[in-house]
C-alpha cells in the first residue's frame, strides 16, 4: 500500500474519531502532497523513458 494512501486513511480515521483534529487534516494535506509529488515524479520519469 502507497504511503499516501495510509497517510490520507489515518488522517480520515482521526478526523471521523474527532481525535487531534488538527493531526488528522494535517495527515490529509501530507498524504495528498506525497501523491502529488509522486504522480509529477512518475510522469517526469515516463516522460524521460519514451
Amino acid at each position: 500500500m502507497p504511503a499516501w494512501l495510509i497517510l490520507i486513511i489515518i488522517g480520515v480515521v482521526l478526523l471521523i474519531l474527532g481525535v487531534a483534529t488538527n493531526v488528522g487534516s494535517f495527515l490529509i494535506w501530507v498524504g495528498v502532497a506525497v501523491l502529488v509529488i509522486s504522480l509529477i515524479l512518475g510522469l517526469v520519469g515516463r516522460g524521460r523513458r519514451v
